[in-house]
């Protein structure tokens, strides 16, 4: 459905251009003033630039308005579990694996070589989480898992030859 969508817009649009080119060739061969019609088109264009440029930033501060993302998932005096993740090729370090639905968790994540995606998965293969895990730096990510059950943790970049077994589990219990 979405690619029948696009294609039809896409069509559209194709169209819509070629009519445009087609009046501009037409037009060319006509004898104008030229003056007149550089100075209506830089008013158009100077009035196309400021809107863009406005509904441009209108966009940026609405989509970005939520920032920051990666602040913890849990309240004051809760006290997270902090698991410590180090990468290497190929496979994964945790300090721990296994936790209760609702406790608020830090993922500590690192590399000890190159860089690595840490991705969590659910059962259904659902992205619950994810950051880089990079040689000399820590990123932090917050959970709290809200449904028991075992995730899968997958690395997201391509790190060599055996990236595709680059994976551990997770145990979530009530």
């Amino acid at each position: 459905m979405v690619q029948t969508v696009a294609w039809i817009t896409s069509l559209i649009f194709m169209l819509l251009i070629t009519f445009i080119f087609l009046f501009v060739a037409l037009k060319s061969t006509e004898k104008r003033e030229y003056g007149r019609i550089k100075k209506k088109w830089y008013k158009a264009r100077t009035f196309y630039g400021v809107t863009l440029v406005v509904f441009m930033l209108i966009i940026t501060i609405y989509t970005l308005r939520e920032l920051p993302y990666d602040q913890p998932v849990y309240g004051k005096g809760e006290d997270p579990t902090i698991v410590d993740v180090e990468a290497l090729q190929f496979g994964w370090e945790l300090s721990q694996s296994e936790f209760k639905v609702g406790e608020a968790i830090e993922f500590h994540v690192t590399s000890q070589d190159v860089n690595h995606g840490f991705g969590i998965y659910d059962e259904e293969m659902n992205m619950i989480a994810q950051t880089q895990a990079m040689p000399e730096y820590t990123n932090v990510v917050y959970l709290t898992f809200t449904e028991p059950g075992t995730y899968e943790v997958l690395c997201l970049e391509y790190c060599g030859l055996a990236h595709h077994v680059m994976t551990y589990q997770i145990t979530v219990i009530n």
